[in-house]
């Protein structure tokens, strides 16, 4: 009577204690199980759980197929499959069953599946990868400061590209800015006395999200945008206080550029100013002195804010209009 021949697949990102109920029942009930080698992630997975493996090394998809379904003639195998995917592998087995007269039974059995963020991963990998020895010498060499440009380069790149609206260039330069991030974090793994990860990075990012949600992950009352505006700054000044609390903490927190980076355009800048100076509840901003520049324009900020609108994005939008005339017309 005809064996079993199990193709194995899944999610090299995921532990093997994520297996699904049934790959493990095939796997302990295997005559024998298979894999290419011990690098491969989830025949590693299957060695830790304690099962017995066997390498059969590198080989054409024809070459393999021919060699699982002989073995499945009369035993019941399980191939666990390569990170790869094994190309051709499924073809060249169907193909064996089309000339075999009674071939093993077969099927691809799925023994987990990526979750949200799993390839994330993957991008923590490469990162590591080209930092190590052996790696790339140019990102090897790089530090948070030579870095710093690149940051803020591709910042300024995704934000055009979510403005063309162009789907597929905005997944290209959100990559871009979250490759930052992860060399950021990579390089300071390398630090020597005070060195921090990825994974780091994340939990303290989690840790400002939940605290500064009350109304998602607590108690909080905050129920439309502008309560939560306002509760996220009560936190924020709340926060700043117990930092300059501490043995070395930061002081001067009162002001309204407290905070906002000098680099950051005016314009952007002025919205945040324009905001924290409501909350402080005195009313309008000053009267603009006649013939000031700077104040009347900080005074149109302020009323493209109490519109709903932000002069920042405003401006933008004029500016590609203007481009765009100039363009169609075919203006030097």
């Amino acid at each position: 009577m005809p064996g079993r021949l199990s193709l194995l697949v899944g999610s090299p990102r995921i532990a093997p204690g994520l297996f699904t109920r049934v790959a493990w029942q095939t796997l302990d009930a295997a005559t024998m199980v298979l894999a290419r080698d011990a690098e491969e992630p989830l025949a590693d997975a299957v060695i830790q759980a304690g099962l017995e493996v066997t390498f059969l090394g590198a080989a054409s998809a024809p070459d393999l197929a021919r060699d699982l379904m002989d073995r499945a003639a009369q035993a019941e195998v399980v191939w666990v499959a390569s990170a790869d995917g094994d190309p051709g592998l499924t073809d060249a087995v169907a193909s064996e069953v089309s000339r075999l007269g009674q071939p093993p039974e077969v099927e691809v059995l799925v023994a987990s599946w990526d979750v949200p963020g799993a390839r994330l991963l993957d991008v923590v990998a490469v990162m590591d990868r080209l930092r190590s020895p052996g790696g790339c010498p140019w990102d090897a060499e790089q530090t948070h400061e030579s870095l710093v440009k690149y940051l803020i380069e591709e910042s300024h790149e995704a934000a055009e590209a979510i403005a063309s609206g162009d789907r597929d260039h905005i997944r290209e330069e959100l990559g871009d800015v979250l490759l930052q991030v992860a060399f950021q974090s990579r390089v300071a793994q390398d630090h020597a006395t005070e060195p921090f990860d990825i994974d780091d990075v994340a939990g303290t990012l989690v840790e400002k999200l939940v605290r500064r949600h009350p109304h998602v992950f607590a108690d909080g009352g905050a129920s439309t945008p502008a309560e939560v505006e306002a509760s996220w700054e009560q936190i924020k000044a709340a926060e700043r206080a117990t930092k300059a609390s501490h043995p070395g903490g930061e002081v001067g927190h009162d002001g309204l550029l407290h905070g906002i980076p000098a680099s950051l355009p005016a314009l952007l800048a002025a919205g945040k100013v324009v905001a924290r100076w409501e909350r402080t509840g005195r009313g309008a901003l000053p009267t603009p002195p006649p013939g000031d520049l700077g104040h009347e324009l900080l005074a149109l900020v302020a009323r493209a804010r109490a519109e709903g609108s932000d002069a920042d994005t405003e401006l933008r939008r004029v500016l590609r209009e203007l481009d765009e005339q100039v363009r169609s017309a075919g203006i030097d």
